[in-house]
């Protein structure tokens, strides 16, 4: 793959560490929106049902998309980094009902002609990727009435649309730069309204109690009958 993002990925997949083997409660399996361990919502957050069909854009080494596996739904993830997807397959190899690809999350929503019930990325594509390309091609592969959400770090106050993050490589090479979009709740629900989606939601859920740190942005909307700007129906 050309892409210079996917290098810089599985630059970053080498110092990130695999997912505990289980977790509070005892779980093999588990979603989890926020970059804090067993803490936030879960997958209830999606509303799917066993059988649906769910797309993970940028869905890294697999865990929330085995999750989903694991309760019924034909679970796809997709992700530019091979070196993440090789940690996934390694990792989730019994569980059946999963698929994987590379690719970038554009690309793959432009080769396909599946309609899935939900879409979200968790720390991933919704976060990496221009919102005025991905929530149409989005749009255009929910079904009716179907749950697009994402979850990322919130803004830096005063930094907001179009940012480089930087991702530190070897002590000889400069940091790998991707580039990222950040808004504040309001903003993110204003863009998602004029791209046609209905119902949305966009809140900052508070870091663990006691913990000074940041805590998480999560966005939810529905697809609407048409994407506003797109003219998709």
């Amino acid at each position: 793959m050309t892409d210079a993002r996917s290098a810089a990925w599985d630059t970053y997949s080498r110092g990130k560490p695999q997912r505990r083997r289980t977790n509070a409660k005892g779980e093999t399996t588990w979603f989890n929106w926020s970059q804090y361990p067993d803490h936030g919502p879960g997958a209830e957050v999606l509303a799917l049902r066993p059988g649906n069909s769910v797309l993970d854009l940028g869905c890294g080494s697999g865990g929330n998309t085995a999750h989903l596996a694991t309760l019924g739904m034909t679970s796809v993830g997709v992700d530019l980094s091979a070196k993440q997807l090789d940690k996934a397959r390694e990792r989730w190899s019994g569980v059946g009902g999963m698929e994987l690809h590379q690719s970038d999350a554009l690309a793959y929503l432009g080769s396909s002609s599946k309609a899935f019930d939900a879409m979200y990325s968790v720390f991933g594509a919704a976060w990496f990727t221009d919102p005025a390309l991905l929530l149409p091609a989005v749009h255009a592969h929910l079904k009716p009435s179907g749950v697009f959400t994402f979850s990322q770090r919130p803004p830096v106050e005063g930094c907001y649309g179009c940012q480089a993050s930087y991702i530190p490589r070897g002590p000889d090479e400069d940091p790998a730069v991707v580039k990222r979009w950040d808004y504040e709740p309001g903003a993110w629900e204003l863009i998602l309204k004029e791209h046609g989606y209905v119902d949305v939601s966009a809140s900052v859920i508070p870091p663990p109690s006691g913990s000074r740190r940041t805590g998480t942005l999560l966005v939810r909307a529905v697809r609407g009958s048409r994407a506003a700007r797109s003219g998709q129906q």
